[in-house]
């Protein structure tokens, strides 16, 4: 497994693989990182000379919700009989490191942090079994939620949907597998979330199988896999990081965006 940043320094984006603690250039073998890259020279400073981006930017973001067994309990629902799906827009994804913005009169936001999937192949009806043919790697997201107008509309486009409501990053874990995660969120550098996606309802291969079965992915496309137990509210000033085993910490700061 290998971590996989897409970064900027100075005028000059590109992509850059982590190896044995050491940043290197990644080298593309085609014409985007989906067709394979391999390590080039060394980044002289590392991970401190540049500047993260999100790690791809989707088509679309496809949501799961009510995903995990603790959030279940949590909300007193009964577990799901099949994937609860929802999309954001790629205009809600945002780096790390930059502001999740609450807008002005929607009341109470919250974070859920969540391990993300980024597909590397354009996949339509793909069998569990195969699942992981088209699976790129692994990324973190916080799927950020106006939770009042959440409970007071049936649809989740409104309130999953305003620009900067997913962070992505800080890297994708490429070559990753489907053991368990820890997954967990902290808030001002308290822990809030505390799991793992052994608590996930349907796994990763159930989930690529039965979203795929209705909508074609395409390569850098996202599968965001639900949040666990412990979501709760954002205020201006917080910073919220998200953190998965295996992959490192999304870290954004919150502000209140001017009325």
């Amino acid at each position: 497994m290998s971590r996989l940043f897409h970064v900027v320094q100075g005028r000059d984006r590109f992509y850059a693989v982590e190896r044995d603690g050491e940043l290197h250039r990644a080298q593309l073998k085609g014409d985007d990182v989906f067709g394979g890259f391999s390590v080039g020279a060394a980044i002289a400073g590392g991970l401190e000379s540049v500047t993260l981006l999100a790690p791809v930017l989707p088509s679309k973001i496809v949501c799961v919700g009510l995903n995990y067994k603790d959030h279940a309990a949590e909300v007193k629902k009964a577990l799901p009989a099949e994937p609860l799906l929802f999309m954001k827009p790629r205009t809600a994804v945002i780096d790390p490191g930059a502001p999740i913005m609450l807008p002005p009169g929607v009341g109470r936001v919250d974070y859920e942090g969540e391990l993300a999937i980024v597909i590397g192949r354009k996949a339509h009806r793909v069998s569990a079994k195969h699942a992981w043919d088209y699976v790129f790697g692994l990324t973190c997201m916080n799927d950020v939620t106006a939770r009042d107008l959440q409970n007071k509309e049936s649809q989740y486009t409104r309130c999953k949907g305003f620009d900067t409501f997913a962070p992505l990053g800080p890297c994708i874990a490429v070559g990753a597998d489907g053991a368990p995660r820890a997954v967990e969120t902290r808030l001002n550098g308290a822990v809030r979330q505390s799991s793992s996606t052994s608590q996930l309802i349907f796994g990763i291969e159930h989930l690529v199988e039965f979203i795929t079965f209705v909508m074609t992915l395409e390569p850098g496309d996202v599968i965001s896999t639900g949040t666990p137990s412990g979501i709760g509210s954002l205020s201006h000033g917080d910073v919220v990081s998200v953190t998965v085993e295996g992959i490192g910490e999304l870290s954004n700061p919150v502000q209140a965006e001017p009325v």
